[in-house]
């Protein structure tokens, strides 16, 4: 029976020459949290670059039922030959690879449910460097294995859904030399100004009787110092989760809207018309808003229908307050949100979420 448990397997393979010194790689997803919980990678001597592909395949499926064998699976590779035939759309005709596609078929009816889909190499990036690490062993004559698993957490039983919700307190970070001039601050090492510490340690105040269950904090420096004024107040440990970092602005990290605009008149453009569209070298909303909707689901799993403080930046928090309104991404150039400004949002397992407050800064001083 299935635990509802959702794993990903990427996988890849090639070989150099086709054939060649050949490898595969793959790694195992926990699907909800996004967490790498087994990879494994071989050099296997002289062979083409497809049937390097299907041994990273058969090598992910059984790391799969390794970590739950009970799981549903979704394999992601960006071989279009592999992943059509083993959806059953394309006809295997060459006799190598008869064998190997029977056994990841073996595999996979062992597993819960297995589903396949193609993803550009860019966005396999992970298994495409084990495999050429295998591929360079292979290279050298080399026999080579790389085999890192988990200990897999025992799975949770399934949970009725609640009434009560999960709620999240998001506190901007306190005000920084750049947002006084309303620069671009992306990922870079931004401190609070004197003013901003002291507009955390009102909020911090402010947040104080809340009934705040746990604090989660952006791995960037504003953050955390705003985040250590919380937990100075609460006596709450602080978790860091990178999933709610600000956007990386690239090349405009520290210019004003104005400079970045004259610079790059092409790129703002298309950045304030497209969500996929990122800054030079930097990061689109859309991938942003991937990275954030992980790092809430999971937080929701791991703080279930508690109250949780989630010091953050002005994109991750628009992005959060959308989600839970269904807004289009564009209702993020309609939003404004001030320094240190606190924003309360429910999640409910059983209906939608509801915004309770938005842009909140009357604990501020003057």
């Amino acid at each position: 029976m299935s635990t509802g448990r959702k794993l990903v397997v990427e996988a890849d393979g090639g070989s150099r020459g086709n054939p060649g010194p050949a490898g595969y790689g793959a790694l195992v997803r926990d699907a909800l949290t996004g967490e790498v919980v087994a990879e494994v990678a071989e050099s296997i001597g002289h062979a083409t670059n497809n049937v390097a592909e299907y041994r990273g395949l058969i090598a992910g499926l059984e790391a799969a039922a390794g970590v739950d064998p009970s799981a549903r699976v979704e394999v992601r590779m960006d071989s279009k030959l592999v992943v059509e035939q083993m959806s059953g759309r394309w006809k295997i005709k060459h006799p190598d690879m008869v064998p190997l596609a029977l056994r990841a078929r073996e595999l996979a009816a062992g597993l819960g449910a297995v589903t396949y889909g193609w993803i550009p190499r860019n966005r396999n990036a992970h298994a495409d460097r084990l495999a050429n690490e295998a591929m360079d062993a292979a290279a050298r004559g080399e026999q080579w294995t790389r085999k890192v698993e988990e200990a897999p957490e025992e799975p949770e039983p399934p949970r009725p859904a609640s009434s009560t919700p999960t709620t999240t307190l998001l506190l901007r970070h306190g005000e920084t030399p750049l947002s006084i001039e309303k620069r671009f601050a992306g990922i870079g090492a931004v401190p609070l100004t004197p003013h901003g510490l002291a507009q955390a340690r009102a909020a911090a105040l402010a947040l104080k009787d809340r009934g705040i269950d746990a604090i989660v904090t952006s791995p960037l420096a504003r953050c955390r110092d705003t985040a250590a004024e919380a937990a100075a107040v609460t006596g709450l440990d602080v978790r860091v989760e990178d999933g709610f970092r600000e956007t990386d602005f690239g090349d405009w990290e520290g210019l004003t809207f104005a400079e970045a605009g004259r610079g790059w008149p092409a790129e703002m453009k298309a950045w304030l018309a497209d969500p996929e569209a990122a800054p030079p070298g930097g990061e689109s909303f859309a991938q942003v808003s991937r990275r954030v909707r992980t790092a809430l689901d999971k937080l929701k799993v791991r703080y279930r229908e508690q109250t949780v403080l989630v010091v953050s930046h002005v994109t991750p928090i628009k992005l959060l307050v959308k989600d839970a309104l269904g807004a289009p991404m564009s209702s993020l150039y309609r939003m404004h949100l001030d320094v240190a400004a606190l924003t309360s949002i429910d999640w409910y397992a059983d209906g939608p979420a509801t915004l309770r407050a938005f842009n909140d800064t009357h604990h501020l001083p003057a």
